[in-house]
């Protein structure tokens, strides 16, 4: 059975609230924050993404979502442009996919070389432990959704105007690949699930419960505490003697609204 409506938007909304003190924790007591966020196509990942970033403050809390590495990206070292992501002091960065689009993606589509995925499987770990000993919270998410709920999505997209854009070839391709991906992702777990920088896997059949499962554990997992506002007041306004000119310089934006 969903989640219904009401007991969804009420818990919501206080997680929201959890969040923006999180922030302001991050923000005042200068900590990093890394949240990644993996999924399979339609799984609900971006969404979760848009409720987590609702009520941030985009100077703190910034979602990466990176296009395909160009020329030169491709002759970096794999991590290289990822780390050029990672948060200052007092940041959150929230990947919309991250480096593990190699472990995913670019092996089941052959976008990678053996050897670049078995280099990445060796160094992923490593890389994340150096993360976390540099004192970055690191939370890695893995939305797992059925692979009849997943064609539901997929094909939903694609009568949908709004939604349509969200999907490429790469993606439908995904409904026929669902064992190779599988695999993948069980690889990808066996490697990269360490202690340091553990996986926390998200059923997400139910849209709803997956973001409130999800948020409620990134809050849970935070050690933050309440900073106290500063003491803001509003000042009286000052008497105005400024008289608005007969035509002001531009076209004004017709009133559109009042003809609904």
């Amino acid at each position: 059975m969903s989640l219904r409506k009401d007991a969804y938007r009420r818990e919501l909304v206080r997680l929201q609230g959890e969040l923006v003190k999180i922030q302001e924790w991050v923000r005042a007591e200068r900590r990093r924050l890394v949240v990644i966020f993996e999924d399979r196509d339609g799984a609900g990942k971006g969404s979760t993404v848009k409720r987590v970033t609702e009520y941030l403050n985009p100077r703190v809390a910034r979602i990466v979502a990176l296009p395909r590495p160009d020329e030169r990206e491709r002759g970096e070292w794999y991590f290289q442009r990822y780390v050029a992501q990672l948060p200052a002091a007092g940041e959150i960065v929230l990947m919309d996919r991250s480096w593990y689009n190699r472990a995913g993606v670019e092996r089941v589509m052959g976008f990678c070389t053996t050897p670049q995925y078995q280099l990445f499987l060796r160094q992923c770990p490593i890389f994340e432990r150096m993360l976390v000993e540099d004192g970055v919270l690191l939370r890695k998410y893995w939305f797992s959704v059925s692979q009849d709920e997943q064609e539901r999505r997929i094909r939903a997209r694609l009568d949908d105007p709004m939604r349509r854009w969200k999907l490429s070839p790469v993606d439908l391709d995904s409904l026929t690949r669902w064992d190779d991906y599988s695999r993948a992702k069980d690889d990808m777990l066996v490697h990269t699930d360490i202690a340091e920088a553990p996986w926390h896997l998200v059923d997400s059949d139910d849209k709803r419960a997956a973001r409130i499962n999800m948020i409620h554990h990134l809050v849970t997992s935070i050690p933050y505490t309440e900073v106290p506002p500063p003491a803001l007041e509003v000042p009286p306004r000052p008497p105005s003697n400024y008289v608005r000119p007969a035509a002001n310089p531009g076209s004004h934006v017709p009133d559109h609204a009042s003809t609904l």
